[in-house]
Order: C-alpha cells, then sequence, then structure tokens
C-alpha cells in the first residue's frame, strides 16, 4: 500500500508541476511607470477606512465576492470601468460580456494598467491581476473567452467601479 502511495504523490505532483507552466504569463506593468506611485505607500488601515470591509478584502487581501452578487453584472451603459482603489482605468465598456460565471467579465483590458503575477492558491497556477498603479487585485485571467482574444478577464465587481461617458 505504501508503494502505491508513493506512486500516487509522485504522479500528482508532476501533474501539479506541468500545470504549473501551462497558465500565460502577460508583462506585469506594475514595475513599470506605476513603481513609484503614492498609492503604493498607503497603510493598510488607511485602506480599510477608504474602501470599506468588502472591497478592502478584496482588493487589499486577494479575497474574492460571491458569484452573482455585484451590481456590476448587470451594467451595461457606455463608460469606463476602474479601480476602486485609485480610479486607473481598466476596462472600456465594449468589452464587457456576460460569461455566466458570476462574476463581471470582460476580454481585453488596457494592458499598460494592469500587473499580474502566477497564483496558486488553489493547488493550480492561475494568472492573478492587479491594478498596476495601487496594486489593488482584480481578479483571474483565463483562457477561455470569446473572440477576438480568448481571454476572460474575471473581475471582482468590488474591485472596480463604473463611470458612464
Amino acid at each position: 500500500m505504501d508503494a502505491v502511495f508513493d506512486r500516487r504523490s509522485v504522479l500528482l505532483g508532476c501533474v501539479a508541476v506541468a500545470l504549473s507552466g501551462c497558465a500565460p504569463e502577460a508583462a506585469d506593468a506594475s514595475e513599470g511607470q506605476w513603481a513609484n506611485s503614492p498609492f503604493r505607500r498607503i497603510s493598510d488601515a488607511e485602506w480599510k477606512r477608504r474602501l470599506g470591509d468588502a472591497s478592502w478584502r478584496v482588493l487589499r487581501h486577494e479575497g474574492t465576492e460571491q458569484p452573482f452578487s455585484s451590481p456590476l453584472n448587470d451594467e451595461h451603459r457606455r463608460g469606463v470601468f476602474v479601480c476602486k482603489g485609485c480610479a486607473l482605468p481598466l476596462f472600456q465598456s465594449g468589452w464587457k460580456y456576460d460569461s455566466g460565471t458570476g462574476w463581471p467579465s470582460f476580454f481585453r483590458v488596457i494592458e499598460a494598467n494592469i500587473g499580474t503575477k502566477t497564483d496558486r492558491r488553489i493547488g493550480i497556477a492561475r494568472i492573478e491581476y492587479h491594478c498596476a498603479r495601487c496594486l489593488g487585485h482584480q481578479g483571474h485571467l483565463f483562457m477561455d473567452g470569446p473572440p477576438p482574444t480568448g481571454r476572460r478577464y474575471c473581475n471582482n465587481g468590488l474591485a472596480l467601479r463604473f463611470q458612464p461617458a
């Protein structure tokens, strides 16, 4: 029985290593023009005061809101979705689509305004993306979106604010 368990552990470990190399990496804009942003010097306590508990948990501690809970799921006006932490524009409204997942989803992002990192918190590698200026967690990037990009930026509504055109 120990030999079977050992083989299974080795196989599962190989699968995990193989999967960790499958996630596409994007350029990390967070170390570019925004590296000296004053938003990066705000204390955690000040962020909590500014954002409130729910948005603070998502933006500053990589939390996730409940699916289908965001009023932004039903936002269909023309405008721009900005980071709730620092108002940096992230998505044009025309890039939003209904992914059926329960979170606001977009097939394109303003590339210069996000940074990325590999997130393995659930045991598999995913691409986490965040606001490049304040480093606020937005969501995860998946490669199952619609044309023309095939990308799904799955965003927490609590991390965004909508500005109508």
